[in-house]
């Protein structure tokens, strides 16, 4: 039996933009006929970075996926550049997909090929351009994220760290307005998560890149993220939207208030000797 918040969960009002790339209404995600979020609603907005927050379990990589056409609604839209994804045609839905990069958690880099050849295989998917053309264009998309000379090295070659910047450079591979990372600090020392961090916001600020990232890395969601919504499993839904800061410092919810300051949400029980 799930536990009940001892304090009510607040009313959320939808607040709208007339420059929002993404809109959600009322949506249902889940799996099958397992519900992990219900009623969730939000608009992000054109070159902002928009951050998808909660514990393990709330959803948020369920939702992501749905974002970027992995996974069926169970109910509601989620609008991309005005088209609704779950019920495009093939040709308005590829157009949409044409438009958005992502990069998984682990990069998911093709570990037989050379970092040039990574970034070259939506090119070559995608367009008609020659080799010649495909290759100019995956250089410089190497060269964004400070991989210039490291094009022919394999995956394993490289860092943590710069297998990610590598799997950013792939997801820009076709000038996309909307990029979709999923725990792009998983797994990286403090450091190199914070020199991916600065990467993100120069991409974002300098061409205008609007970025959808989950994570619950919280150096990264006060260093990189403009707004952000909190998902929640117990309440199987949102908690929360707005600015980190806003949200840390005047938390609308405990859950909220023990997700920024670190605070585990019940007592762990007695160990006592045998």
């Amino acid at each position: 039996m799930e536990a009940a918040h001892p304090q009510p969960l607040p009313e959320i009002p939808l607040a709208t933009y007339d420059d929002a790339l993404i809109r959600v209404r009322d949506f249902v995600g889940g799996y099958g006929d397992v519900e992990l979020m219900r009623n969730v609603q939000f608009d992000i907005r054109r070159g902002e970075v928009f951050g998808v927050l909660g514990g393990s379990g709330c959803g948020k990589t369920t939702l992501l996926r749905t974002m970027i056409g992995l996974v069926e609604p169970l109910a509601g839209t989620i609008e991309i550049l005005g088209s609704d994804i779950g019920s495009a045609y093939a040709e308005e839905r590829a157009e949409i997909l044409r438009q958005i990069g992502v990069m998984y958690q682990q990069g998911a880099l093709f570990g037989s090929m050379t970092l040039l050849e990574n970034v070259c295989v939506p090119l070559e998917e995608h367009t008609e351009l020659s080799r010649e053309a495909r290759e100019v264009l995956a250089r410089s998309k190497l060269q964004m994220v400070s991989l210039g000379g490291y094009e022919d090295f394999l995956p394993n070659e490289i860092s943590g760290g710069m297998r990610k910047r590598a799997a950013i450079a792939r997801a820009m591979a076709l000038d996309p307005q909307i990029l979709f990372l999923d725990e792009p600090s998983a797994g990286l020392d403090p450091v190199t998560s914070a020199d991916l961090d600065r990467l993100i916001l120069r991409l974002s600020r300098s061409l205008g890149l609007t970025f959808v990232m989950v994570t619950h890395e919280l150096p990264s969601i006060f260093a990189v993220v403009d707004r952000c919504v909190m998902l929640d499993k117990i309440a199987c839904g949102m908690v929360a939207i707005g600015k980190p800061r806003d949200m840390a410092e005047h938390p609308p919810h405990e859950i909220v208030s023990r997700f920024f300051n670190r605070e585990a949400s019940e007592e762990p029980p007695e160990v006592t000797a045998s």
